[in-house]
């Protein structure tokens, strides 16, 4: 029989916008091994070919996604329910899933998920997610981005789930990833000097990382 205490996390991970499962992979496998060997992380693409041009043309190769649509001042969204029925339905037939990974709207929607499954309107039919790792994330309801009516509530009290947060310097949603972390109880943070990216890990980072991981291992 199978030793489970051996089992790695298994770890959703969620990409920015108008981008891609394969473009996230290409910044998360930047990590050193020590974190990566220890992770069981899945690249999924958003469900909406790219609606108009994507900041990463000419460095990433396409194709591009995005997981929901919003209008320009993030008052109202659209396919917002479709993107959590299939990112769902994806959890249902490749899980359990212990974890969400996100990176910016990735992030922003990962960040969200735990409220929402606890409130009973989000990832009813799958395990609760007991960790999440969130790079470049903010808070819906924030300064900057409205409220999904699914996601009014996903914020009424603490999230009470592990959450790891990098935040970046010269980052332009630092405010926002900032005041992400109120949410959340107990985060840990890593900070780094670079802008709005998946960092290298520097060796602060990487033990404050491994330490993370050790932690959500012992979890699962």
């Amino acid at each position: 029989m199978e030793d489970q205490t051996q089992r790695k996390p298994r770890i959703l991970c969620l990409h920015g916008f108008r981008t891609s499962g394969e473009i996230l992979k290409q910044l998360v496998l930047r990590w050193p091994e020590p974190v990566i060997q220890n992770l069981d992380l899945v690249f999924l693409d958003g469900q909406f070919p790219s609606q108009g041009r994507s900041d990463v043309e000419g460095i990433f190769d396409p194709p591009y996604y995005e997981w929901f649509q919003a209008n320009e001042d993030f008052s109202e969204y659209r396919n917002f329910e479709e993107c959590l029925a299939y990112i769902e339905d994806f959890m249902l037939k490749n899980g359990p899933f212990d974890g969400v990974l996100g990176f910016s709207q990735g992030a922003i929607l990962a960040a969200a998920l735990p409220g929402m499954q606890s409130q009973g309107v989000a990832l009813g039919k799958v395990e609760k997610i007991k960790f999440l790792i969130v790079i470049s994330g903010a808070k819906f309801g924030g300064n900057k981005f409205g409220m999904p009516k699914l996601a009014s509530n996903a914020f009424s009290k603490p999230i009470d789930c592990l959450s790891l947060h990098f935040i970046g310097e010269k980052d332009f949603m630092k405010e926002e990833s900032v005041a992400l972390l109120e949410a959340f109880q107990n985060p840990v943070v890593i900070h780094h000097p670079k802008g709005h990216t998946v960092p290298k890990l520097d060796d602060k980072s990487l033990e404050i990382m491994v330490n993370f991981t050790d932690r959500i291992q012992r979890m699962i």
